[in-house]
This record gives C-alpha cells, sequence and structure tokens, in this order.
C-alpha cells in the first residue's frame, strides 16, 4: 500500500536574507543544535503543518497536515497538482485505526476505508494487509526527517535568516541515503521509523540528499527543505511547521460513508 505521496515532507515559505558567510561546524555543534530542535519539536502536544514541492514521476504536491498527542491523532490531505498523481487524497488516524478517503473512487457506495487499529491484518475477502508504512507517515511528526541533517559529514550553520517574517537560525548540509541510514542504525532506529522515509527516497532513485533547517528563537523547527534527483526527476520538498501546541480535532468518518476493510488477525499476527 502506497503512503500518500506529500506525507512524506513539506512546504513553502521561503527564507529571507542570510547574515555574514557560511559557519562551519567540524566538531558537529551544529549538528547538535538540530537535533535538540527536532526533539523539542516532536515533544509539541500539537502542530500544523503544510508540505510543498515537487516529487519525481508524481511532479507537484501539496498537503496540509495536524498531528496531536493528547489525544493521538492524525490527519492530512494532499493534492496532486500535476503528473499522474493529479486529485486529493485524505488520511486520518482517529484512536488507532487509519482512514483513507476514496476521492471520487467508491466501495459498496461509500467514500471512506477503515484499516482498523492494527498494522497488518487479513481483509475481508482474505487479502494480507500491511499498512505500517501509510501508518507511519500519517501519523508521524513531520519535524523527524530535519533530523537526518546530522548524518552529513558537512553539516554547518548558515546564519540568521527570516521564515515567513519569523526570526530563525539555517542549518544545512548534504548526506548520502547510506549515510544517513547508517546514522540510524547507529541510533537504534533500524527499523524504525527514520528508515521508512528512506525507503520511500531509495524507491525514487535518489541516492543523496540536501537538506535545509531553519530552526527559530524558540529552539523548534520552524521549516525544513529536502533536495535530490531521483530516475525520473527532482525532489524538492519543504515544510513548513506551525501552531505549536494549539488545540486540534480530528474526527473519525461517518460510519455509514466507511467500509470497514478489517477483521481480526489471526493468532500471532499484527
Amino acid at each position: 500500500m502506497r503512503a500518500p505521496l506529500a506525507v512524506l515532507l513539506l512546504a513553502a515559505g521561503a527564507a529571507g536574507c542570510a547574515d555574514t558567510g557560511v559557519e562551519r561546524s567540524s566538531d558537529s555543534s551544529a549538528a547538535r543544535a538540530v537535533l535538540r530542535a527536532v526533539a523539542k519539536t516532536e515533544d509539541a502536544p500539537s502542530l500544523r503543518y503544510r508540505t510543498t514541492g515537487r516529487l519525481p514521476e508524481d511532479g507537484r504536491v501539496r498537503a496540509d497536515g495536524v498531528v496531536g498527542t493528547a489525544p493521538r491523532v492524525a490527519a492530512v490531505k494532499q493534492s496532486g497538482l500535476s503528473g499522474a498523481n493529479h486529485g486529493e487524497f485524505e488520511m486520518r488516524l482517529v484512536d488507532r485505526v487509519l482512514y483513507q478517503r476514496m476521492g471520487k473512487q467508491q466501495v459498496h457506495g461509500r467514500h471512506w476505508a477503515g484499516f482498523g487499529p492494527r498494522a497488518r491484518f487479513l481483509s475481508g475477502s482474505g487479502l494480507k494487509m500491511d499498512t505500517s508504512a501509510i501508518r507511519d507517515q500519517t501519523g508521524r511528526n513531520p519535524a523527524r526527517e530535519a533530523a537526518f541533517l546530522a548524518a552529513a559529514d558537512d553539516v554547518r550553520r548558515v546564519g540568521a535568516e527570516k521564515v515567513a517574517g519569523t526570526a530563525t537560525t539555517h542549518y544545512a548540509g548534504t548526506a548520502t541515503l547510506d549515510a544517513v541510514s547508517a546514522w540510524l542504525k547507529d541510533r537504534g532506529d533500524a527499523p524504525g521509523r527514520g528508515q521508512t522515509t528512506l525507503k520511500m527516497y531509495q524507491g525514487m532513485g535518489v541516492d543523496e540528499l540536501t537538506i535545509d533547517v531553519w530552526v527559530g528563537s524558540d529552539g523548534r523547527v520552524k521549516q525544513h527543505r529536502t533536495r535530490g534527483f531521483g530516475r525520473h526527476g527532482e525532489l524538492d520538498l519543504t515544510v513548513v511547521l506551525r501552531d505549536f501546541g494549539k488545540p486540534v480535532s480530528v474526527q473519525a468518518p461517518p460510519a455509514g460513508d466507511t467500509v470497514d476493510l478489517s477483521r481480526p488477525a489471526r493468532k500471532g499476527r499484527g
């Protein structure tokens, strides 16, 4: 099952002018600053984000999402602006149950599919279903991928810049996917959450990432951008994060308009 493309990452809000020249950090102080910002952002009880950019093969995309931890909820609406994925797509995660809006497609006259609380299960027709990747991508805090910058050999502090009128510090670097994967394994993240995104990039034929991260004065990630090249074109995605800690609400779709594709998994599965 393929994850909604823009659930991968990111949104606009171009950065403003940099201050003095690049400050390289051979002792990884820049990497530590980024990791502190990612940790603080992931600790936020809620946030909203917008993802915009371009994916190889799929063209331009945009997504708006929300994540909350108390209760744990998430939702993302994607618009495919060009290419084969033109159209709208929506995922919701409520009470551990994953839902997908099927757009113009319907099943038994209903617009939503429910996949139940388990990542792996047998569908009503007996098909083995594994929603692990799409469940992880839907419910993740989108600051997660900013941490990949710490795997770069050339991670550096660029300087002070403004993002949407807000003062930030800009960090940047370039890392191969192999380097990021090794870094994640060293941190005990394999097969962890970060590996899910790496597999998506690998499927696109991307082997190197240029990563920019903007950290606000509150110590949280305000924006991050990921660039690279795949077999069939450019990867260029930006995420803007906002509304940290503000109340969020995500409702399950109407039961009468939802097809439940799950059923209890066999013993020892799920």
